[in-house]
Order: structure tokens, then C-alpha cells, then sequence
């Protein structure tokens, strides 16, 4: 059974950056599309980022386009996103999950067109 494996959360001031890595095992890394999400307390896991299975597409929510960049390492198996300028409102728990949903190409953004889901990891983001 395969696993992806969140790291790289963690408190950090207004301002900042943070960089997220998920280590992916267990299945062919690039056969799968990756994508980032968020959870606020009380509130819908959202979508964040994804990227395509070869790297060549990227896709942002509005509320980060411009500040997070999201990229993918195939041989090692790890996708990462570069989190800069965090506003408290970016505080949430995320998570990384994998999706074979769409054609090679494709950047899923909805939670129902990802297969895995990693354990999430805090970022808190204070003002």
C-alpha cells in the first residue's frame, strides 16, 4: 500500500516562508498528477496547488497565485510547495494527495478527482 508523507509545517510569522515536501512510496510516483489542499478549522478542505505528472502544468487557487509555487521531483518522489509572504489566513492544516484522474496533462483541483491522501501537516501563520 503506498503512502505519501507530509513534512515541513510549522509556525511562522506574517511575512515568511515555509517550504511543504510529501514523500511519496508504495506506487510509480509519476504516474500520478499531485495536488496540495487545506483545512481551517470549521471550515471545507480546500483546494491549493497542483501539478501535472510530468511537471509541465501548475494550477493555483486564487488565494495564493503569486506567492506559492508547487514542484515536483519525479526520481526522488517528492513534491514541495514553496509557501512566501504567509498571512495568517493561511494557517490550516495541509495536505498532499495523488490523483490518476484526467489525461497526462491535467492539474485536478477538486478533492474528489484524488485517489491518496497524506496525514496533513500545521502551518500557523501568526500576525
Amino acid at each position: 500500500q503506498g503512502q505519501l508523507v507530509e513534512s515541513g509545517g510549522g509556525l511562522v510569522q506574517a511575512g515568511g516562508s515555509l517550504r511543504l515536501s510529501c514523500a511519496a512510496s508504495g506506487r510509480t510516483f509519476s504516474n500520478y498528477a499531485m495536488g496540495w489542499f487545506r483545512q481551517a478549522p470549521g471550515k471545507e478542505r480546500a483546494f491549493v496547488a497542483a501539478i501535472s505528472r510530468n511537471g509541465a502544468n501548475t494550477r493555483y487557487a486564487d488565494s495564493v497565485k503569486g506567492r506559492f509555487t508547487i514542484a515536483r521531483d519525479n526520481p526522488k518522489n517528492t513534491v514541495y510547495l514553496q509557501m512566501n509572504s504567509l498571512k495568517p489566513e493561511d494557517t490550516a492544516v495541509y495536505y498532499c494527495a495523488a490523483s490518476t484522474f484526467g489525461t497526462y496533462y491535467y492539474t485536478p483541483y477538486d478533492v474528489r478527482e484524488y485517489d491518496y491522501w497524506g496525514q496533513g501537516t500545521q502551518v500557523t501563520v501568526s500576525s
